[in-house]
């Protein structure tokens, strides 16, 4: 969806390193699964929370190793699959799950995080940056990725519920994103919920298309 051309070295010049975002279609399931669980922990969460009911997820807990692995897969098979993977040369480095709102069970029957109005926008719930490639740029292009994939498929907008902190964020919620981070983006605050991440409140920020 984006990239440049590929790091290399001729005659002592290094050029750009080549960014890409694709949608995590079946055949690049294990690159997501590289970003998200590197070692294949069958118990973890595989980004299942907010896709799943808690009845479901609760089910595949105690069905077998690999009944949450396939339960994500499942999901990279719909028209829609549920996020982007950006590539760093290559290598995919970060994961981004984003979708209709309509499609995003946990948020489309969430009693916290209302609908800022009727239109149909596209959802970022999740943003992930692989280990050992932060404070790279990552982010912004995993979001750009988002975005354009939101826009391919005919999103009005792209919404997401970012925190705003004041220090250093509990790195085990700091994948619903900062303020600053959706700014940078092109976002703009458009409403506040209920919902909370580390103890403060979640905001609405949409980017219109």
């Amino acid at each position: 969806m984006s990239a440049a051309p590929r790091s290399h070295r001729e005659s002592g010049h290094v050029a750009e390193p080549e960014w890409e975002a694709h949608p995590v279609t079946p055949e690049r399931f294990e690159d997501f699964a590289d970003v998200v669980n590197k070692n294949r922990r069958a118990t973890h969460c595989w980004c299942l929370s907010h896709r799943l009911t808690a009845g479901e997820i609760e089910e595949l807990g105690g069905t077998g190793p690999t009944q949450r692995e396939n339960a994500a897969r499942a999901l990279c098979q719909r028209e829609h699959p549920p996020g982007v993977i950006t590539y760093l040369d290559g290598e995919p480095v970060g994961w981004c799950s984003i979708g209709p709102r309509s499609e995003i069970t946990r948020l489309h029957r969430s009693k916290l995080m209302l609908p800022t109005d009727d239109l149909p926008v596209w959802s970022i719930i999740c943003v992930v940056v692989r280990s050992g490639f932060r404070k790279r740029g990552v982010t912004g292009h995993l979001i750009e990725g988002a975005v354009d994939f939101a826009a391919a498929n005919g999103a009005p907008a792209v919404e997401a519920h970012p925190v705003d902190p004041k220090g250093r964020m509990d790195l085990t919620m700091a994948f619903v994103g900062t303020k600053a981070m959706f700014e940078r983006a092109g976002f703009e605050v458009v409403g506040t919920t209920d919902a909370t991440a580390s103890k403060m409140p979640r905001l609405t920020m949409r980017r219109t298309l």
